[in-house]
């Protein structure tokens, strides 16, 4: 599903992954422990990360991304050319303040804690 993007849009991936997210969620809602579960959410954002990072290829096509995404001109254009792969970029700093969680959830990424606390919490 997530091998290097697929040459897919990230709203596609994510519209494709929702089902999945829902079904792990109602087979893990009897779970006690959010523990796991936070680091499953966790390694998925920084993976989409990474897949948005390939997507943008060009260091100039990552500044401009970063840019547009809010960060400094001078920051973007340093973190576009720091030459690390996507795998590090993605755990770096300057992703995670461009594509903080709250920028996924408005995509339609379903939060496995949050659906596991919601179902729960059902009677």
């Amino acid at each position: 599903m997530l091998r290097r993007g697929r040459g897919r849009s990230l709203s596609h991936t994510l519209h494709t992954l929702a089902p999945i997210l829902r079904g792990w969620a109602a087979y893990y809602q009897l779970t006690a422990s959010k523990r796991a579960l936070e680091t499953v959410d966790g390694w998925l954002r920084r993976k989409l990360r990474g897949i948005l990072w390939r997507q943008w290829k060009r260091p100039a096509t990552r500044a401009r991304a970063l840019m547009r995404l809010g960060l400094s001109e001078a920051r973007a254009c340093h973190s576009a050319s720091n030459g690390r792969g996507p795998w590090w970029n993605s755990g770096a700093s300057h992703l995670k303040v461009a594509l903080p969680n709250r920028y996924f959830a408005r995509l339609g990424l379903v939060s496995l804690v949050d659906t596991v606390v919601r179902l729960q919490s059902r009677p």
